[in-house]
């Protein structure tokens, strides 16, 4: 099954870089502001990717424990990091440089899966109409600008760089397409599957590459589907069949560099967001926005550094890991790795963690950061509370008992093995 390494790896980044890196107020810029192509050329004009080291990228991919990274070959704005040969709107023409090239070397030489973002939407290109979506909507007589615009030109464009994506780079492991909205509003009509027409674009993606996840954001069903800016509360499920799925964040309110935006989650946030996840059976891939001149901001490097030692401790829980089968108690969530079940402690009880149904079913339990050793014991469930003794635990409740002192990590997470039985 083409999903196995994507269950495996849980844990992805993904990466906004492009033309509204340098305007550094938001990936949507040329839409929120209304901005015109040539209100935008100079973004185009000025590009300068100098720090930009897909070398380092991967590095810290890797360092960060992700298994594989999503780059934005184009977004919405229409700008190629590629050496499109069907537009001169490409970061090889603005400073000669094939950035998706230097990315999927750099990802092929740590050993990380190779995976793709392509907007479907190009607000750029003279015959993808104005809709409700586009910058130039607000505009005086905008419907008059859709005259001898033609979709059915675009969907050619749109078709042939998906081609020489999936020709020219080699084997890619995962294509994230962004979006369909079929919903008319304020009096313009949206953009259906049938706009892109998806099913045969899906199809060309299935025969160059066969073994590639394809998202669901065409509109039609693909591989995975990807809840955004928001974490599910329960495995998703769709007519009784779970759905392989992944959670997108962002580090802060925006996709693309946003100085000024400091609503920063923190370490803890995150890697709780993670194991939650995981815990549910779906990945997360966490967003980064490199600066205007392609350097990962220190702010997010430090927060990926973070993450990093974390994983370095406590990545069993996460790395191969999946839904376990067992009612979690209210301190935090399970995951399940082969025979060992990982609990990921969201607070810290004093003295204690209560396992429901877990009595002789485990043969150890040890904090994950250093190895240790926890006592373990099971309480008569018709024993009284008293002065003493923790009591009024369900039968096959197996109680651990934990050091005072919290481990001194974003995160604590104990290791339970278990017997089988």
């Amino acid at each position: 099954m083409r999903q196995e390494w994507f269950d495996d790896a849980r844990f992805g980044m993904f990466v906004h870089f492009g033309l509204y890196s340098g305007a550094a107020r938001h990936e949507w810029v040329q839409n929120y502001e209304r901005l015109t192509d040539e209100e935008y050329r100079p973004y185009f004009d000025n590009f300068d990717p100098d720090l930009f080291d897909a070398a380092a990228l991967a590095k810290t991919a890797k360092e960060t424990g992700m298994g594989y990274v999503v780059l934005t070959t184009k977004h919405h704005d229409g700008f190629c990091l590629w050496d499109s040969k069907l537009t001169d709107f490409t970061s090889v023409t603005a400073v000669g440089r094939d950035l998706v090239r230097e990315y999927v070397d750099a990802l092929r030489a740590e050993g990380i899966r190779v995976g793709l973002y392509h907007s479907v939407i190009d607000w750029h290109h003279p015959d993808f109409t104005v809709d409700w979506n586009h910058p130039r909507r607000d505009e005086e007589n905008a419907h008059a600008l859709n005259e001898g615009r033609d979709m059915a030109r675009y969907r050619e464009y749109l078709h042939g760089q998906v081609r020489e994506l999936l020709t020219e780079y080699g084997d890619i492991d995962y294509l994230f397409f962004d979006f369909t909205y079929p919903e008319s509003k304020d009096g313009w009509e949206g953009k259906g599957p049938q706009d892109w027409d998806a099913e045969a674009l899906l199809a060309l993606c299935r025969e160059l590459q066969p073994e590639m996840l394809v998202n669901d954001r065409l509109g039609i069903p693909a591989d995975f589907v990807t809840p955004e800016q928001y974490q599910p509360t329960a495995p998703i499920v769709r007519d009784g069949v779970p759905l392989v799925w992944e959670a997108c964040q962002t580090l802060n309110g925006s996709w693309g560099y946003h100085r000024d935006n400091t609503d920063q989650k923190s370490p803890v946030l995150l890697v709780q967001m993670l194991v939650d996840s995981v815990s549910m059976g779906g990945n997360m891939l966490l967003n980064i926005g490199p600066d205007g001149r392609g350097a990962i901001a220190p702010r997010d490097a430090a927060t990926l550094a973070e993450i990093g030692e974390w994983m370095r401790l406590h990545d069993r829980a996460v790395i191969g890991a999946g839904h376990a089968p067992f009612t979690p108690p209210r301190e935090g969530v399970y995951t399940l790795r082969g025979d060992r079940l990982y609990l990921s402690l969201f607070s810290w009880p004093l003295g204690f963690v209560h396992l429901p149904g877990l009595a002789g079913k485990v043969s150890y339990a040890r904090l994950l950061n250093d190895g240790s050793w926890l006592r373990t014991s099971v309480s008569d469930p018709d024993q009284q509370a008293d002065l003493m003794t923790p009591a009024g635990e369900a039968e096959g409740t197996l109680t651990v008992h934990l050091p005072v002192r919290r481990p001194d990590v974003l995160m604590p997470v104990i290791e339970l093995r278990l017997t089988g039985e």
